[in-house]
């Protein structure tokens, strides 16, 4: 049992707020922040016209584009003491397909899920921390320290103007700890996640008939070896530390319900996408030019910045062949037995009735900014349905359960022992 259970605190007021958050996840759907353009004024206000009412608590803005802005809430506690972090982003994935779309993307209530763009991705999740700290903000005298909320206007275009921002610039966006409401599940609980490499690759030949080959030299051909050599990476042997993978491991069962069968031995691999490829005039003309776009994705036990050495090895050994990384950072993870995380396991238990797996996420978060600089971080969301498509949608007894999870969680880790 959770030691925030043995506390004395109102249970009743925790359930009666828990049972407003679908109301608030609605009309956050409601308020338009898809990216591109990914301009989150407007959900900035709503939040803030949210905690207006709530006692105890401070609002900094921090818009740092014309489009961004960042919003830190701060309750803080009877007395000095460490602080808690809740981080969520405002933006979400754009609009596709909505034709194709049975319920209302503007939110829609049925048959116990909550339907509607971003709710899982992950308007939902912020409802729940801003739930969770409307009883936080009227039961100060319950925790030391303080708790924090850091709101973010960029995750969808990787974070740099949004929670890397706030974590170069403001103190208190800083803690002890951090846990992400980004989408995911409250049964499968991310304790790390993979590095990432983006590269665009360019090629350059000559153009010929295609009945000449002799005098022509393939663009095209020389992509494709490069390809080819790269895909190589994805077989080299990967030494994650042992507590790594015995948590990749004996999560399988249950992760792999909400993620998919192989995601295990995708979180223990280098895996490689090419995204994109282009080349060539016609059928029967030798390509002059051609371009891809490549993306790795680094496990624990593997270093990003040595892939990326091996890329350059293999692309100088193809003459006419370039490449320009995007976007590179190495894999990042937080000690399973972190109190933090073995908090929420006990309160996602002890609240939805099933004790949930602690797993590497295969998707990148925000969370991985805050490991960076050496900030125990664990991603705590909702379950995901159809994210990013026609209705997307999450249920509505976890989105109620997830503040009770974040509030007692946060008395936890807030309370001296």
């Amino acid at each position: 049992m959770s030691s925030v259970l043995k506390n004395s605190f109102n249970q009743n007021e925790l359930d009666e707020y828990s049972s407003q958050v679908n109301q608030l996840a609605k009309a956050l759907v409601r308020v338009p922040s898809h990216y591109p353009p990914g301009d989150t004024h407007q959900m900035a206000d709503a939040i803030v016209n949210v905690v207006a009412g709530f006692p105890n608590i401070e609002v900094e803005r921090y818009p740092t584009l014309p489009h961004v802005v960042n919003l830190v809430l701060r309750i803080r506690g009877n007395t000095p003491g460490k602080r808690l972090v809740f981080n969520g982003h405002m933006d979400t994935f754009p609009l596709v397909n909505q034709d194709l779309w049975t319920t209302n993307f503007k939110g829609e209530d049925k048959e116990g899920k909550l339907y509607g763009l971003g709710v899982s991705d992950m308007k939902g999740g912020i409802a729940a921390i801003l739930t969770a700290f409307k009883f936080l903000s009227q039961n100060t005298n319950l925790f030391s320290g303080e708790v924090v909320a850091t709101f973010v206007g960029d995750e969808e275009s990787m974070g740099t103007e949004g929670t890397k921002w706030l974590l170069d610039n403001v103190e208190h966006a800083r803690g002890d700890a951090m846990i992400s409401a980004d989408a995911g599940s409250p049964y499968v609980l991310r304790f790390g996640e993979k590095g990432i490499l983006w590269l665009n690759l360019f090629a350059a030949g000559k153009s010929a008939h295609a009945a000449h080959v002799h005098r022509g030299d393939s663009a095209i051909d020389k992509l494709l070896d490069v390809v080819g050599e790269l895909k190589s990476l994805c077989a080299q042997p990967i030494a994650a530390p042992a507590v790594v993978t015995a948590a990749i491991d004996s999560s399988r069962d249950l992760s792999e319900q909400y993620s998919g069968v192989g995601e295990t031995e995708v979180l223990k691999a280098i895996t490689m996408t090419i995204g994109t490829i282009q080349g060539g005039r016609l059928s029967n003309l030798i390509s002059d030019s051609a371009t891809a776009t490549a993306d790795i994705r680094v496990p624990v036990g593997a270093k990003t910045s040595d892939i990326e050495t091996k890329v350059h090895d293999i692309i100088k050994r193809h003459p006419g062949v370039s490449v320009e990384v995007r976007r590179s950072y190495e894999p990042t993870w937080t000690d399973v037995s972190h109190p933090i995380i073995q908090s929420l396991v006990a309160n996602c238990e002890s609240t939805l009735g099933t004790r949930p797996v602690v797993n590497m996420r295969v998707g990148a978060s925000d969370a991985r900014h805050y490991r960076n600089v050496g900030i125990p971080t664990v991603v705590c969301g909702l379950t995901s349905y159809n994210m990013g498509a026609p209705d997307e949608h999450v249920d509505t007894h976890e989105l109620s359960a997830l503040v009770k999870v974040f509030a007692m969680t946060t008395l936890d880790f807030l309370t001296p022992v």
